[in-house]
């Protein structure tokens, strides 16, 4: 499963299950870092195991430009973002 900056995910497992977030750091092949600008802020977000999301084929451009080049992203644009997505998850 390939997971990029910017991503959409679905956390699979723990207690934020069925929650989206948005990739804001990709550590290595097996682990990602997520935020939701809620739960998880940008500023502590949560690592977590790739195996554990679920991703969607959205991503949010506005995001990932501003991560790639190194621009604070701020929570309240992160909730905003997610808020726009009509993403349900089928279990």
């Amino acid at each position: 499963m390939s997971i990029a900056l910017g991503q959409v995910v679905i956390s699979q497992a723990g207690r934020d299950t069925g929650r989206k977030f948005v990739v804001i750091r990709v550590i290595d092949d097996l682990f990602v870092e997520i935020s939701d600008g809620d739960l998880r802020r940008v500023e502590k977000p949560k690592k977590k195991k790739i195996k554990h999301l679920k991703a969607t084929d959205e991503k949010v451009q506005s995001v990932e430009e501003k991560l790639k080049s190194g621009i604070r992203v701020s929570n309240a644009e992160m909730r905003k973002a997610l808020a726009g997505l009509d993403i349900h998850q089928n279990k």
